[in-house]
């Protein structure tokens, strides 16, 4: 049965779009970016700061629904600059220092708001 999470711990959709789906086991969390939900703002900083804000979104979300980092299987990274790939995995990394989750990451023309990164999450228990 397909279940909307939402947590106030984490931005809201900027779109017609949940911030994540649970479904039968398996979460699924929209792309988040760098939003500070106390604020509704784009976070200040590089891609150090926004990857963090990020993290911490995903983060949100995650315990909302029940999982951790650890239950993470997927993600997928996307970046405005190939060139903030290393600085956008020494962030990352972080929140998974063992067995990290099979991963993709892209660069792309452009996102949202003109952010720096965007991650995308699937989990499952």
């Amino acid at each position: 049965m397909k279940n909307v999470i939402y947590t106030q711990n984490a931005p809201n959709a900027v779109g017609p779009y949940s911030q994540a789906i649970e479904n039968n086991g398996s979460l699924f969390i929209s792309g988040q970016i760098p939003i500070d939900p106390a604020t509704g703002k784009v976070v200040e900083g590089g891609i150090t700061e926004q990857t963090e804000q990020v993290m911490k979104n995903i983060g949100a979300i995650l315990e909302k629904a029940g999982y951790t980092f650890d239950d993470v299987v997927k993600s997928t990274c996307l970046l405005s600059d190939m060139d903030n790939f290393a600085s956008m995995n020494q962030v990352y990394g972080k929140y998974y220092p063992n067995n990290p989750p099979a991963r993709a990451a892209y660069g792309v023309v452009k996102l949202p708001l003109g952010v720096m990164v965007e991650i995308e999450t699937i989990a499952m228990k």
